[in-house]
Protein backbone atom coordinates (compact mmCIF):
# COMPACT_ATOMS: atom_id res chain seq x y z
CA UNK A 1 0.00 0.00 0.00
CA UNK A 2 1.36 3.01 -0.95
CA UNK A 3 0.14 6.04 0.68
CA UNK A 4 0.47 10.07 0.68
CA UNK A 5 -0.28 12.53 3.39
CA UNK A 6 -0.60 15.68 2.88
CA UNK A 7 1.15 17.87 5.99
CA UNK A 8 2.55 15.03 7.26
CA UNK A 9 5.22 16.68 9.24
CA UNK A 10 2.44 18.33 11.14
CA UNK A 11 1.11 17.57 14.94
CA UNK A 12 -1.58 15.52 13.42
CA UNK A 13 0.04 14.42 10.42
CA UNK A 14 2.96 13.24 12.03
CA UNK A 15 1.22 10.69 14.30
CA UNK A 16 -0.91 9.46 11.07
CA UNK A 17 2.38 9.23 9.03
CA UNK A 18 3.57 6.67 12.64
CA UNK A 19 0.42 4.92 12.01
CA UNK A 20 0.78 4.11 8.75
CA UNK A 21 4.34 2.95 9.08
CA UNK A 22 4.31 0.73 11.96
CA UNK A 23 1.41 -1.61 9.40
CA UNK A 24 4.22 -1.69 6.62
CA UNK A 25 2.67 1.11 4.27
CA UNK A 26 5.06 2.76 2.30
CA UNK A 27 4.20 6.52 3.21
CA UNK A 28 5.10 9.89 1.65
CA UNK A 29 4.65 13.06 3.45
CA UNK A 30 3.44 16.43 1.12
CA UNK A 31 4.96 19.68 2.56
CA UNK A 32 6.71 23.13 2.00
CA UNK A 33 9.32 22.15 4.58
CA UNK A 34 11.42 19.28 5.60
CA UNK A 35 10.79 17.81 9.28
CA UNK A 36 13.94 15.69 10.17
CA UNK A 37 11.40 13.75 12.49
CA UNK A 38 9.42 12.02 9.09
CA UNK A 39 12.87 11.05 7.96
CA UNK A 40 13.45 9.01 11.45
CA UNK A 41 10.75 6.67 10.85
CA UNK A 42 11.00 6.04 7.27
CA UNK A 43 8.84 8.26 5.54
CA UNK A 44 9.61 9.80 2.20
CA UNK A 45 9.57 13.53 1.66
CA UNK A 46 7.95 15.29 -0.83
CA UNK A 47 8.47 19.24 -0.98
CA UNK A 48 5.66 21.50 -2.57
CA UNK A 49 2.85 23.86 -2.12
CA UNK A 50 -0.81 22.90 -2.04
CA UNK A 51 -1.56 25.69 -4.38
CA UNK A 52 0.43 24.53 -7.19
CA UNK A 53 -1.64 21.83 -8.85
CA UNK A 54 1.40 19.83 -11.02
CA UNK A 55 3.04 19.68 -7.76
CA UNK A 56 0.35 18.13 -6.14
CA UNK A 57 -0.78 15.87 -9.22
CA UNK A 58 2.94 14.62 -8.99
CA UNK A 59 2.98 14.15 -5.43
CA UNK A 60 0.31 11.87 -5.83
CA UNK A 61 0.92 9.50 -8.66
CA UNK A 62 1.30 5.76 -7.92
CA UNK A 63 -0.36 6.60 -4.80
CA UNK A 64 -2.98 4.05 -3.51
CA UNK A 65 -4.56 6.48 -1.06
CA UNK A 66 -4.51 10.34 0.42
CA UNK A 67 -4.89 11.39 3.90
CA UNK A 68 -4.99 15.14 3.27
CA UNK A 69 -4.46 17.03 6.73
CA UNK A 70 -2.42 20.10 5.25
CA UNK A 71 -4.25 23.24 5.73
CA UNK A 72 -3.60 26.45 7.03
CA UNK A 73 -5.16 26.87 10.27
CA UNK A 74 -5.89 29.97 12.75
CA UNK A 75 -8.34 32.61 13.59
CA UNK A 76 -6.42 35.28 12.24
CA UNK A 77 -4.99 36.33 8.65
CA UNK A 78 -5.84 37.40 5.33
CA UNK A 79 -8.61 35.69 3.87
CA UNK A 80 -6.78 35.27 -0.05
CA UNK A 81 -3.92 33.05 2.32
CA UNK A 82 -6.58 30.52 3.89
CA UNK A 83 -8.67 30.32 0.46
CA UNK A 84 -5.43 29.46 -1.48
CA UNK A 85 -3.84 26.97 1.10
CA UNK A 86 -7.66 25.24 2.33
CA UNK A 87 -10.29 25.51 -0.59
CA UNK A 88 -7.79 25.62 -3.69
CA UNK A 89 -5.11 23.25 -2.68
CA UNK A 90 -7.92 20.84 -1.29
CA UNK A 91 -9.58 21.31 -5.02
CA UNK A 92 -6.35 20.31 -6.49
CA UNK A 93 -5.92 17.00 -4.13
CA UNK A 94 -9.45 16.14 -5.43
CA UNK A 95 -8.42 16.84 -9.11
CA UNK A 96 -5.28 14.82 -8.28
CA UNK A 97 -6.93 11.89 -6.88
CA UNK A 98 -9.46 12.12 -9.89
CA UNK A 99 -6.34 12.29 -12.58
CA UNK A 100 -4.13 9.42 -10.64
CA UNK A 101 -7.07 6.93 -10.07
CA UNK A 102 -6.79 7.34 -6.51
CA UNK A 103 -9.79 5.10 -4.73
CA UNK A 104 -9.63 6.65 -1.07
CA UNK A 105 -9.30 9.98 0.04
CA UNK A 106 -9.46 10.80 3.99
CA UNK A 107 -9.53 14.36 4.59
CA UNK A 108 -9.33 16.35 8.27
CA UNK A 109 -12.12 18.83 8.76
CA UNK A 110 -12.90 20.71 11.96
CA UNK A 111 -16.00 21.28 13.96
CA UNK A 112 -15.37 25.17 13.06
CA UNK A 113 -17.28 24.42 9.91
CA UNK A 114 -20.35 24.09 11.96
CA UNK A 115 -20.00 27.09 14.29
CA UNK A 116 -22.44 29.85 14.50
CA UNK A 117 -21.99 33.10 16.80
CA UNK A 118 -24.12 32.69 20.22
CA UNK A 119 -24.98 28.73 19.55
CA UNK A 120 -24.30 25.83 22.08
CA UNK A 121 -23.42 22.31 21.16
CA UNK A 122 -24.40 20.12 23.32
CA UNK A 123 -24.53 16.23 22.47
CA UNK A 124 -24.47 17.55 18.42
CA UNK A 125 -24.23 15.01 15.91
CA UNK A 126 -23.93 15.14 11.76
CA UNK A 127 -27.34 15.59 11.20
CA UNK A 128 -28.47 18.11 13.33
CA UNK A 129 -25.68 20.44 13.42
CA UNK A 130 -25.29 22.40 10.33
CA UNK A 131 -22.84 24.55 8.80
CA UNK A 132 -22.53 27.77 10.35
CA UNK A 133 -23.32 30.63 8.67
CA UNK A 134 -22.01 33.91 8.73
CA UNK A 135 -18.84 33.19 10.04
CA UNK A 136 -16.76 35.52 11.75
CA UNK A 137 -13.07 34.26 10.82
CA UNK A 138 -11.21 32.92 7.09
CA UNK A 139 -10.36 29.53 8.66
CA UNK A 140 -14.02 28.25 9.40
CA UNK A 141 -15.00 29.68 6.42
CA UNK A 142 -12.53 27.90 4.21
CA UNK A 143 -12.44 24.69 5.85
CA UNK A 144 -16.23 24.43 5.56
CA UNK A 145 -16.06 25.30 1.54
CA UNK A 146 -13.53 22.57 1.06
CA UNK A 147 -15.12 20.21 3.07
CA UNK A 148 -18.62 20.44 0.90
CA UNK A 149 -15.94 19.94 -2.10
CA UNK A 150 -14.57 16.97 -0.57
CA UNK A 151 -17.96 15.14 0.32
CA UNK A 152 -19.07 16.25 -2.92
CA UNK A 153 -16.39 14.37 -5.12
CA UNK A 154 -17.21 10.95 -3.71
CA UNK A 155 -18.19 8.71 -6.16
CA UNK A 156 -18.07 5.29 -7.58
CA UNK A 157 -14.16 5.78 -8.66
CA UNK A 158 -13.28 8.17 -5.63
CA UNK A 159 -14.39 7.16 -1.76
CA UNK A 160 -14.02 10.84 0.15
CA UNK A 161 -15.07 10.71 4.05
CA UNK A 162 -14.24 14.06 6.04
CA UNK A 163 -13.43 14.17 9.62
CA UNK A 164 -14.01 16.61 12.66
CA UNK A 165 -11.91 16.14 15.20
CA UNK A 166 -12.12 18.51 18.19
CA UNK A 167 -8.83 20.72 20.01
CA UNK A 168 -6.33 18.42 18.94
CA UNK A 169 -3.76 18.00 22.03
CA UNK A 170 -0.54 15.90 23.37
CA UNK A 171 3.20 15.36 24.13
CA UNK A 172 5.07 17.03 20.72
CA UNK A 173 1.80 19.70 20.86
CA UNK A 174 3.08 22.94 18.71
CA UNK A 175 0.56 25.17 18.66
CA UNK A 176 -2.69 25.07 21.62
CA UNK A 177 -0.21 24.13 24.71
CA UNK A 178 2.96 26.58 24.07
CA UNK A 179 0.18 29.16 23.74
CA UNK A 180 -1.46 28.19 27.03
CA UNK A 181 1.60 27.99 29.08
CA UNK A 182 3.69 30.81 27.66
CA UNK A 183 -0.33 33.28 28.63
CA UNK A 184 -0.06 31.60 31.90
CA UNK A 185 3.33 32.32 32.84
CA UNK A 186 2.87 35.79 31.90
CA UNK A 187 0.10 35.96 33.49
CA UNK A 188 -2.29 37.30 30.92
CA UNK A 189 -4.46 34.13 31.05
CA UNK A 190 -7.88 34.66 31.91
CA UNK A 191 -11.32 32.59 31.76
CA UNK A 192 -14.63 33.52 29.91
CA UNK A 193 -17.63 32.97 32.15
CA UNK A 194 -15.65 31.06 34.87
CA UNK A 195 -15.09 28.63 32.10
CA UNK A 196 -17.92 26.35 33.35
CA UNK A 197 -18.83 25.32 29.69
CA UNK A 198 -18.16 22.10 28.64
CA UNK A 199 -15.94 21.58 25.80
CA UNK A 200 -14.87 18.27 23.97
CA UNK A 201 -10.88 18.03 22.94
CA UNK A 202 -9.32 14.76 21.68
CA UNK A 203 -5.65 13.80 22.06
CA UNK A 204 -3.59 13.33 19.58
CA UNK A 205 -2.73 9.38 19.08
CA UNK A 206 -7.29 8.83 19.14
CA UNK A 207 -7.14 11.93 16.53
CA UNK A 208 -4.97 10.37 14.18
CA UNK A 209 -6.32 6.73 14.85
CA UNK A 210 -9.85 7.91 13.73
CA UNK A 211 -7.99 8.71 10.30
CA UNK A 212 -6.80 5.11 10.05
CA UNK A 213 -9.73 3.75 10.91
CA UNK A 214 -11.88 5.50 8.95
CA UNK A 215 -9.77 4.76 5.74
CA UNK A 216 -10.08 1.09 6.88
CA UNK A 217 -13.47 1.63 6.18
CA UNK A 218 -14.22 3.71 3.07
CA UNK A 219 -14.26 2.23 -0.33
CA UNK A 220 -16.80 3.34 -2.84
CA UNK A 221 -20.45 2.76 -1.58
CA UNK A 222 -19.62 2.11 2.21
CA UNK A 223 -21.08 3.39 5.30
CA UNK A 224 -18.78 6.04 5.73
CA UNK A 225 -18.30 7.75 2.04
CA UNK A 226 -19.32 11.28 1.71
CA UNK A 227 -19.82 11.44 4.99
CA UNK A 228 -18.44 14.11 7.71
CA UNK A 229 -18.12 12.71 11.22
CA UNK A 230 -17.45 14.46 14.70
CA UNK A 231 -14.29 13.00 16.25
CA UNK A 232 -13.45 13.74 19.51
CA UNK A 233 -12.40 11.62 23.53
CA UNK A 234 -16.17 11.35 24.23
CA UNK A 235 -15.46 13.42 27.56
CA UNK A 236 -16.60 16.42 27.54
CA UNK A 237 -15.57 18.86 30.55
CA UNK A 238 -15.58 22.22 31.83
CA UNK A 239 -13.22 24.37 29.27
CA UNK A 240 -11.96 25.53 32.69
CA UNK A 241 -10.78 21.75 34.13
CA UNK A 242 -9.47 21.04 30.51
CA UNK A 243 -6.90 24.53 30.60
CA UNK A 244 -5.83 23.80 34.02
CA UNK A 245 -5.23 19.61 33.89
CA UNK A 246 -2.81 20.81 30.70
CA UNK A 247 -1.42 23.49 32.00
CA UNK A 248 -0.60 21.12 35.56
CA UNK A 249 1.50 18.78 33.07
CA UNK A 250 3.00 21.73 32.12
CA UNK A 251 4.34 22.58 35.27
CA UNK A 252 2.77 25.90 34.31
CA UNK A 253 0.86 28.29 36.99
CA UNK A 254 -3.67 27.20 36.96
CA UNK A 255 -5.59 29.75 35.83
CA UNK A 256 -9.18 31.34 37.81
CA UNK A 257 -9.46 34.71 37.01
CA UNK A 258 -12.30 35.12 34.93
CA UNK A 259 -13.71 38.26 32.82
CA UNK A 260 -17.44 38.78 31.26
CA UNK A 261 -18.39 37.29 27.86
CA UNK A 262 -19.36 40.90 27.09
CA UNK A 263 -15.94 41.72 27.92
CA UNK A 264 -14.31 39.23 26.39
CA UNK A 265 -16.39 40.17 23.05
CA UNK A 266 -15.76 44.01 23.06
CA UNK A 267 -12.00 43.10 23.49
CA UNK A 268 -12.10 40.90 20.69
CA UNK A 269 -13.57 43.54 18.58
CA UNK A 270 -11.11 46.10 19.61
CA UNK A 271 -8.04 43.67 18.79
CA UNK A 272 -9.46 43.08 15.35
CA UNK A 273 -9.74 46.53 14.67
CA UNK A 274 -6.32 47.07 15.97
CA UNK A 275 -4.28 44.67 13.92
CA UNK A 276 -6.46 45.43 10.25
CA UNK A 277 -5.36 49.44 11.00
CA UNK A 278 -1.89 49.42 12.51
CA UNK A 279 1.15 47.61 11.22
CA UNK A 280 0.92 44.81 14.55
CA UNK A 281 2.45 41.44 13.98
CA UNK A 282 1.32 37.89 14.82
CA UNK A 283 -2.20 37.36 16.13
CA UNK A 284 -4.31 39.60 17.94
CA UNK A 285 -5.08 37.91 21.58
CA UNK A 286 -7.90 37.32 20.75
CA UNK A 287 -10.96 37.78 18.54
CA UNK A 288 -14.89 37.91 18.35
CA UNK A 289 -14.47 34.29 16.70
CA UNK A 290 -11.75 33.03 19.90
CA UNK A 291 -14.44 34.94 22.05
CA UNK A 292 -17.65 33.24 20.86
CA UNK A 293 -15.47 29.60 20.97
CA UNK A 294 -13.80 30.00 24.31
CA UNK A 295 -17.29 31.13 26.18
CA UNK A 296 -19.96 28.37 24.82
CA UNK A 297 -20.07 24.66 25.60
CA UNK A 298 -18.88 22.68 22.45
CA UNK A 299 -18.93 19.22 22.75
CA UNK A 300 -20.42 16.55 20.27
CA UNK A 301 -21.76 13.24 19.91
CA UNK A 302 -19.00 10.46 18.26
CA UNK A 303 -21.47 7.91 18.07
CA UNK A 304 -21.66 7.88 14.39
CA UNK A 305 -17.92 7.21 13.98
CA UNK A 306 -18.01 4.12 16.11
CA UNK A 307 -20.83 2.49 14.27
CA UNK A 308 -19.71 3.12 10.75
CA UNK A 309 -16.19 2.23 11.31
CA UNK A 310 -15.68 1.67 14.85
CA UNK A 311 -13.71 4.46 16.12
CA UNK A 312 -13.74 4.55 20.15
CA UNK A 313 -10.90 6.55 22.03
CA UNK A 314 -8.39 4.37 23.08
CA UNK A 315 -6.49 7.17 25.36
CA UNK A 316 -8.49 8.69 28.00
CA UNK A 317 -8.35 12.37 28.68
CA UNK A 318 -6.72 11.40 32.36
CA UNK A 319 -4.06 8.56 30.59
CA UNK A 320 -3.53 11.61 28.28
CA UNK A 321 -2.81 14.45 30.71
CA UNK A 322 -0.07 11.95 31.93
CA UNK A 323 1.53 11.45 29.25
CA UNK A 324 1.72 14.70 28.66
CA UNK A 325 3.29 15.17 31.98
CA UNK A 326 5.75 12.60 31.17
Amino acid sequence: MNILVTGGGGFLGQSICRLLIARGYRVSSFSRQAHPALDMIGVTQIHGDLANAEAVRAACASRDAVFHNAAKAGAWGAYADYHCANVIGTQNVLDACRAQGIARLVYTSTPSVTHRAGHAVEGGNEIDTPYGDPFRAAYPTTKAIAERAVLAANGVTLATIALRPRLIWGPGDPHLLPGLVARARAGRLRLIDGGGNRIDTTYVDNAAQAHVDAFDHLWPGSACSGKAYFISNGEPRPLRDIVNALLCAADAPQVSASIPYRLAYGIGAACELAWRSLPLRGEPPLTRFLAEQLATPHWYDISAAERDFGYHPRISLDEGFSRLAQ
